[in-house]
């Protein structure tokens, strides 16, 4: 455990991407099997944990700790880890000034504690009149050196289950972070709390901190799953892309993948007949972009707003036919959407749109809400809310692998097949007809006038794709670009902010905004929306200098501005969309909403008022068969490309 802890502090502090890979490939060249794949797991996001959640860390630290003060240092330093790792107090050892360790002249007897002795402290275990304890403290350990070389790692050598110290005592045993992984998804949830709390009084305060970041599943490295792939792939001169290929039929400790890796096995494959393959991304595209792209090399389709997934189907070696849709990060997701499922009466791979569409139209995110995230699906679920594909690439036709043909010519056996499927929910993404990036830009301000027809709310962009370009699993730069419709904007005034977390957890950039609406005494404001991203450092200073300069009121971590007609501070908010929310007094919840600008220019009186917002959701709302039952809000869902 110590390896990792140090690899993860390391990482932490290192920002520059190749450095951070040359402390991978170390940890992993150094670390023996089965330790460096549960590493590979815990950085690209592979495991999780029954009973080891959040809840369990607070609980533990409440016992021994003062809780007020672990949540007054919880809410300064903003990390929950960080702040247990530092607050847990170490157990106590025999002191070298009592009796029983280093023979200070004192019998056995007296170190069980004298008449007069104060009783140890029922949180922390230490005698208040122990002198070693009245005592200063000693200094801390000193951080390890913050460079590029990766020396240190290697010197973090496993240590036995006993550590000896003076007297022949030892302390508790340091675990191996393949014991820490076991010990986790085996122990039941009565007996975890025990063995978490040993292993905190065992490590470190950076192996305390791995540790917890370990069962919060919350790393916050700045390593990406990819980088991690490209770490491994690194230590046998092997292509990211070919571990991409077979990761989703890989399982942890991946020493089927090292061994591959290292010359020291085959290469491993999947035995999976409807397997998930790793789908090809897009970046942005910037202004600047269109002056260096010619738009004679791209081909451009409509970007749907649904979720993007992949329909795969194939033939086990007994000849039964398995069929399976998958989400965009490899979900499988076919219990619920049996309908499709069933509809999947081809063999190959589809990676397209997942829509509603009711007598032939697309229907709004909204409305797909309803079908996600369902545990139990009911047949009057299935027939008022029909799943739909809209095809964007045919990944693989039959046993061929078609991901290294280039994308004009995937496209054109795409359309023969959707054609020769004659299969209701399937069906093509139209190309959009485009000679030059000025005819692309009007298509995108105005779809219903290039053949998007009544689809035309559904559409959140355009998708720019170069013709020559093959199947790449990530994000490939100059490949593929995404190009969406402009964002709703809204002027809303700030309510409330509550400080961050990690980097940001000195700063206030948590913030709820609102706008006004008729009240009972006249205008009032009513929140719509939290956002904590969109803005810069430098604006991050400045909203934060305002939250301190104009707070009115304190509910614990959250702070209350002051507002009014005169006086607030007014945000233009950018989002993608609206629904109805039984949960928000507004009524509406947005989607994706982050901070476009701060109008310090504008009076908090001529902020919008909530009837903008209902005319934007009215919009979005006219569809075939409105929806007359309770929506939920957007959660987490993923619908980017």
């Amino acid at each position: 455990m110590n390896r990792f802890a140090a690899l993860l502090d390391r990482l932490s502090y290192e920002p520059r991407r190749n450095a951070k890979l040359r402390l991978m490939a170390d940890y992993f060249r150094h670390t023996p099997d089965p330790d460096r794949g549960w590493a590979l797991a815990a950085l690209t996001a592979s495991l999780s944990f029954q009973h080891a959640k959040p809840g369990l860390i607070r609980g533990l630290i409440e016992a021994r700790a003062d809780p007020n003060l672990f949540y007054l240092s919880w809410d300064y330093v903003g990390d929950l880890s960080e702040t247990v790792a530092l607050m847990w107090p170490a157990p106590e050892l025999p002191s070298p000034l009592r009796g029983g360790v280093g023979g200070g002249g004192q019998d056995e007897a007296a170190s069980d504690g004298d008449e007069g002795e104060a009783p140890a402290h029922p949180q922390w275990g230490v005698r208040l009149s122990d002198p070693a304890h009245k005592a200063d403290p000693p200094p801390s350990p000193a951080l390890p050196q913050r460079k590029s070389d990766v020396s240190d790692l290697r010197s973090k050598e496993p240590i036995s289950s006993k550590r000896e110290i003076r007297g022949g005592e030892s302390r508790p045993h340091v675990p191996t972070l393949t014991e820490v992984v076991e010990g986790l998804a085996s122990t039941s949830k009565v007996d975890l709390p025990r063995l978490v709390a040993g292993w905190l009084d065992a490590l470190d305060e950076t192996g305390r901190w791995a540790l917890l970041k370990l069962i919060t599943s919350e790393l916050r490295v700045g390593v990406s799953a990819r980088l991690a792939k490209t770490a491994v792939a690194s230590l046998g001169g092997v292509e990211a892309d070919e571990i991409e290929h077979i990761w989703h039929s890989l399982e942890p400790p991946y020493e089927e993948l090292f061994a591959w890796v290292e010359g020291r096995g085959p290469r491993p494959e999947s035995r999976d007949a409807a397997p998930f393959r790793p789908p090809m991304l897009s970046h942005a595209v910037e202004e600047d972009d269109f002056g260096k792209l010619d738009a004679a090399d791209f081909l451009a389709e409509w970007k749907w707003d649904g979720i993007r997934v992949q329909a795969v189907a194939g033939r086990r070696a007994d000849g039964r036919h398995m069929r399976r849709i998958y989400s965009r990060t490899g979900e499988d997701i076919s219990r619920a959407f049996p309908d499709l499922v069933e509809a999947i009466d081809f063999e190959g791979a589809l990676d397209g749109e997942l829509l509603i569409l009711r007598e032939g139209r697309v229907q709004t995110f909204n409305v797909l809400q309803q079908r996600l995230n369902r545990k139990a699906v009911t047949p009057k679920l299935l027939a008022e809310f029909p799943a739909h594909i809209r095809a964007y690439d045919f990944l693989a036709e039959g046993q061929e692998d078609l991901r290294a043909l280039p994308f004009a010519e995937r496209r054109t056996r795409l359309e023969n097949f959707i054609a020769g499927l004659g299969n209701p929910r399937f069906d093509l993404s139209p190309l959009v007809p485009f000679a030059t990036w000025g005819d692309l830009a009007a298509a995108r301000a105005d779809p219903a006038s290039v053949g998007a027809g009544a689809d035309a709310d559904a559409i959140e962009g355009c998708m720019i794709k170069r013709a020559d370009s093959a199947y790449v699993p990530g994000r490939p730069k100059g490949l593929w670009f995404k190009w969406k419709r402009d964002p709703y904007l809204v002027d809303a005034v700030l309510m409330y902010a509550a400080r961050g977390s990690g980097r940001r957890s000195s700063f206030y950039s948590d913030y709820t905004f609102g706008v006004w609406r008729d009240g009972a005494g006249g205008d009032e404001l009513v929140p719509v929306g939290k956002a904590y991203f969109g803005f810069t450092d430098e604006e991050l200073g400045q909203i934060d200098r305002y939250v301190r300069n104009h707070t009115r009121n304190r509910f614990g971590p959250v702070r209350e501005l002051d507002y009014g007609k005169e006086r607030g501070l007014v945000l233009e908010v950018a989002f993608e969309g609206l629904q109805r929310s039984t949960r928000h007094k507004s009524g509406v919840a947005m989607r994706f909403p982050r901070i476009h600008r701060i109008r310090w220019d504008k009076p908090a009186g001529e902020a919008d008022r909530i009837e903008t917002l209902e005319s934007i959701l009215a919009k979005g709302e006219r569809e075939l068969h409105p929806l007359k039952s309770g929506s939920s809000d957007f959660g987490d869902v993923d619908a980017e490309l």
